[in-house]
């Protein structure tokens, strides 16, 4: 693999290099970092990410060298950028702080992220390792805080980073959320892998909020929370071939908490695989809230041993202290296609939707789930959803064959 990116920096370089034969290539040894892991690199990327964020050249490119460990404390890399396309080139390791005295005076919600930067190419097998285990201990992962989240930063995050692509990179024990992206519009996610134990808490995979034509492609993640998370403002995410578990999912929500006004919709996910996972693919939303969560699509599913597998959830209530509210999410067009697999509960199918606004047009086609309790059959719950249930096992009541 080091092979094939070495080839793929000379190519570049070749093809960076001016009449004048300047290079467009920034190496961030060059501007002071020393890669020993040990040595705090930030000044020294944060003052070779100005030079290819300012270079007027077409596509710039900043390097980050193979066999070199790179120690960051929170650094942010801000745009607008002169040039329409700037790479990264990521071959090196990145290693978060190991205790948190080292995060003092930075404010606790992100680690390394990109803001602003339009026509964003990240691409390399380095690895970002955020060293979340100091920041798990406060908190298991399923005694989150009640009414919040686990302390810790987002190890990374993307805002307002239209064109952007992230390919073969690798990430693992994030302090919180591994991967997140606001207000991003044409973003490509492929062969990631994504990890942290089973039990690190709200360590998602990948988030995605207020982003629209998102692709997320033939990647492994195993985390202690969502795999993937879809929330409001998001629209038109394709996800397929995708590895999951352990986890929670892939997760489309929650919606519509403190009353908010949440929408999700045209989301499609296909040809992936939950190994596992606490839950499969789930919609959840709190009740009180307005908007809705429409077109939605789970094809070509296979779960090994999940134990919730198909969950709508308007009742989400994580504290267990919430109003009986006459409003919710309106959740409507939602199509479950040639899913399979094995579930270590006996309900594998779960639609609890809102007694008031309830789920409309939900179609179950060639759903056939069994499960692996010794001596007990597979069996369906359904409350106040409509649509139709077409060759499904176990079958759902309430819907039209």
């Amino acid at each position: 693999m080091e092979l094939i990116f070495s080839v793929f920096i000379t190519i570049l370089y070749v093809l960076t290099r001016g009449a004048s034969g300047a290079t467009n290539l920034f190496n961030v040894m060059d501007y002071g970092a020393v890669g020993d892991g040990k040595t705090d690199d930030s000044a020294a990327f944060s003052k070779a990410w100005k030079s290819p964020c300012n270079s007027p050249s077409r596509n710039p490119i900043l390097v980050i060298p193979a066999s070199k460990i790179f120690l960051l404390k929170p650094v942010t890399f801000s745009g607008p950028c002169k040039s329409t396309s700037i790479h990264v080139l990521m071959s090196g390791n990145i290693v978060a702080p190991d205790s948190k005295s080292a995060w003092k005076g930075y404010h606790l919600d992100m680690w390394l992220a990109f803001t602003n930067v339009n026509g964003l190419t990240i691409i390399g097998s380095g690895t970002i390792n955020g060293r979340g285990a100091i920041w798990w201990s406060e908190c298991s992962s399923y005694r989150v805080p009640e009414g919040g989240t686990c302390k810790g930063p987002t190890a990374l995050t993307f805002y307002r980073c239209n064109g952007l692509v992230l390919k073969g990179t690798k990430h693992i024990n994030s302090q919180r959320n591994h991967i997140a992206i606001f207000n991003c519009k044409d973003v490509t996610f492929s062969n990631l892998h994504i990890s942290a134990p089973k039990t690190s808490p709200n360590t998602d995979g990948i988030d995605i909020a207020s982003s629209s034509n998102v692709r997320i492609l033939n990647s492994f993640i195993g985390t202690g929370d969502d795999c993937i998370a879809i929330s409001s403002g998001s629209s038109h995410i394709n996800i397929t071939g995708i590895a999951c578990g352990p986890g929670h999912g892939i997760s489309v929500g929650s919606l519509g908490a403190h009353g908010g006004n949440d929408t999700v919709e045209e989301v499609h996910v296909r040809n992936c695989t939950f190994n596992e996972t606490m839950t499969g693919v789930r919609i959840k939303t709190w009740q009180g809230g307005v908007g809705y969560a429409r077109k939605i699509l789970f094809e070509k599913i296979k779960f090994i041993r999940a134990d919730n597998p198909i969950i709508i959830d308007q009742y989400y209530c994580p504290g267990g202290h919430c109003k009986n509210e006459t409003s919710g999410i309106k959740i409507s067009d939602v199509s479950y296609r040639y899913i399979t697999g094995t579930s270590t509960t006996d309900k594998v199918i779960n639609l609890s939707c809102d007694q008031n606004v309830g789920c409309t047009n939900i179609q179950l086609y060639y759903v056939h789930i069994i499960s692996t309790v010794p001596g007990k059959k597979a069996y369906s719950f359904s409350f106040n959803a409509h649509g139709n249930c077409t060759h499904t096992k176990p079958v759902v009541k309430g819907l039209q064959p």
